[in-house]
């Protein structure tokens, strides 16, 4: 849908904008400042927004219209776990959201599955799927479960708003099962820097500054240190790019509110002027544009496999026992790479060829 008015792309509700001029430059009131509650350090998102924002993306009346980022995420995690050999008698969805994981396996994977999100609408609204599954209303950053339940927990773009990311990983890993699987997904810290560039860009030259609009996003550098200290080992972290073309930057902004994704951040600003929008809208054509008027809105996505502790898996062997090196292959019979080969390979690396 093409853009018709800026107004249409404003919302009143909280997003990534919360607040405009009028046209002949005045403000529309003003926002009180937010302030986190007082808690421990880790204290981003505003918990409460990010499930009102989540519930009213829900009762849109063509929801199912912006689920399609959430479907493609789901379907990739969904391969990951038919990658395991395994079946699962009980498996758990933290922040399904409408279930875009469960529709896309089988009762030969998962037997039972707890389906958990922190919007009733949600829940409601799951998708289709083969297996028997149960409702769980509650929240990501506090799992109401007891230890050693699942033998596999998922996630699917819902971590990116946990507030203690290192504690909810901690909590995953103590409801799997030993020899339990961790398989998720959540979007990385490239995701929508064509937002994010354009809209600095705007305020540094519209208003002398700026703020940010895009939520903070973990790093991949990052993800595989959080999964080792929440316990996990045999980790995997391997990163996705999926893009995404609209006909503007309008656009991009207006679907990420009807995804339920829009920035919930306590240090958010509040105001951003019609001029700065419209100048952004044109620092992202201008920049980012295809040849066809489409911009593309790129989302990085983390994906993670972490396995629980268990006896019979796999151990690294103790640094230092190797029995052979590797200048010895090619007597022990090994490889059948003729020895003249590794000759050739030792002069490349120590003389440069």
């Amino acid at each position: 849908m093409l853009v018709k008015g800026w107004r249409t792309y404003l919302p009143h509700t909280p997003s990534l904008l919360y607040q405009c001029t009028d046209r002949s430059g005045r403000d529309r009131g003003t926002e009180a400042p937010r302030r986190p509650p007082p808690g421990g350090s880790m204290n981003v998102f505003d918990r409460t927004m990010k499930r009102n924002q989540k519930r009213w993306a829900a009762s849109l009346q063509e929801h199912d219209k912006y689920d399609y980022l959430r479907a493609e995420v789901g379907r990739r995690v969904a391969d990951r776990v038919y990658d395991i050999a395994r079946t699962f008698p009980m498996a758990l969805d933290v922040g399904c959201g409408k279930s875009h994981i469960a529709e896309h396996l089988s009762k030969e994977v998962v037997e039972r599955f707890f389906l958990m999100d922190i919007s009733e609408n949600s829940l409601r609204l799951k998708r289709e799927s083969e297996m028997p599954t149960h409702h769980v209303l509650g929240d990501e950053e506090f799992l109401p479960f007891k230890e050693n339940t699942f033998d596999l927990v998922v996630s699917s773009l819902s971590l990116h708003w946990i507030n203690d990311l290192p504690g909810a990983l901690r909590q995953i890993q103590q409801v799997l099962k030993p020899d339990g699987v961790f398989v998720g997904a959540m979007v990385g810290g490239e995701t929508l820097y064509e937002l994010r560039c354009s809209l600095q860009l705007a305020e540094l030259e519209r208003e002398g500054g700026f703020a940010p609009h895009v939520s903070p996003y973990t790093a991949v550098t990052d993800l595989g240190n959080l999964l080792g200290q929440a316990g996990f080992n045999m980790l995997t972290v391997d990163i996705d790019e999926v893009q995404v073309h609209y006909p503007g930057m309008l656009e991009v902004i207006s679907d990420l509110k009807a995804m339920g994704e829009s920035n919930c951040a306590w240090n958010r600003k509040s105001m951003l002027h019609r001029d700065t929008i419209l100048a952004a809208a044109a620092i992202y054509k201008e920049m980012y544009g295809n040849e066809d008027g489409s911009v593309p809105a790129t989302f990085e996505i983390l994906h993670m496999i972490g396995w629980k502790p268990h006896r019979s898996q796999a151990k690294p062997a103790r640094r230092g026992s190797a029995t052979a090196s590797f200048a010895d292959l090619s007597k022990i019979g090994l490889c059948s790479v003729p020895a003249m080969w590794f000759e050739l390979l030792h002069r490349v690396l120590h003389q440069g060829g």
